[in-house]
This record gives C-alpha cells, sequence and structure tokens, in this order.
C-alpha cells in the first residue's frame, strides 16, 4: 500500500519501529528513486512527493567488513561484521548476526530485523540469513 508522506517527516527511530514490526520500508520517489529515512526530498530527483514502499523480505549482502577492534565502549560487541546490503532500490547498512564473523560473503541473502548493542541498549539494524 502506497502512503505518500509529502509533509510527513519520517524519523530514524519510526523506520526502526516500523522494521522491528515486520513493517520495513523505503521512500520512493515519482521517478522511482529508493532512499531511506529520515529524509524529506528525495536525494537524486529532489522529488518531495515522496511514498512508502515496502521494503523488499530478503536483500544480498553487497559488501562488509569484519570488525575484530572497535572502539573502547564496544570492546565486547567484538568481532562483528558489518555490512551493506542491496535490497532492490534501497541498499541498507547494518550488523551481520547468526553466522560465523569469518563465513560472511558477497551474495549472502539476509533479512533485516532490529536488535540492540551488547554493550549498550542502543537499537541497530542487523542481517539474519534468509
Amino acid at each position: 500500500m502506497t502512503h505518500h508522506i509529502r509533509d510527513e517527516a519520517v524519523t530514524y527511530d519510526e523506520w526502526l519501529d516500523a522494521i522491528d514490526a515486520g513493517e520495513g520500508f523505503y521512500l520512493r520517489s515519482p521517478e522511482g528513486h529508493g532512499s531511506l529515512p529520515p529524509r524529506r526530498v528525495c536525494p537524486h530527483s529532489g522529488s518531495t512527493d515522496l511514498s512508502r514502499e515496502p521494503l523488499p523480505e530478503t536483500g544480498s549482502i553487497e559488501t562488509y567488513t569484519v570488525v575484530h577492534v572497535g572502539a573502547t565502549k564496544f570492546d565486547d560487541d567484538t568481532p562483528y561484521v558489518s555490512a551493506v546490503a542491496d535490497f532492490g532500490p534501497v541498499a541498507v547498512t547494518g550488523i551481520v548476526r547468526g553466522v560465523d564473523p569469518e563465513s560472511v560473503a558477497v551474495g549472502d541473502e539476509v533479512g533485516v530485523t532490529v536488535e540492540t548493542r551488547e554493550t549498550t541498549d542502543d537499537r541497530l539494524v542487523v542481517f539474519r540469513p534468509a
């Protein structure tokens, strides 16, 4: 279902809430460009007539990095995999969980969810094998 958001500001937290509820979405301009919240304007066309479109259920890892040494406050999180996954019209950045960090590969199919960091209560985008 298309929902136009011309005058609504969708926040990053609202986007995380939607993913967490199994209702992930991206923003689409009339020209077909996809982007992620928070946005009021399409970064490609400048259009302000953005609509919510369902985020595909699965994506594929395009690139990733295994982090062995993180910032001091995230020591307990390492090693972890930071990745960018292609979800059709948009690329989503997140942390890969549910697999050994050394076994992650470009092309792996993943689903997206929201979880918290090991060391803090911060919410983050998480990819798990699809």
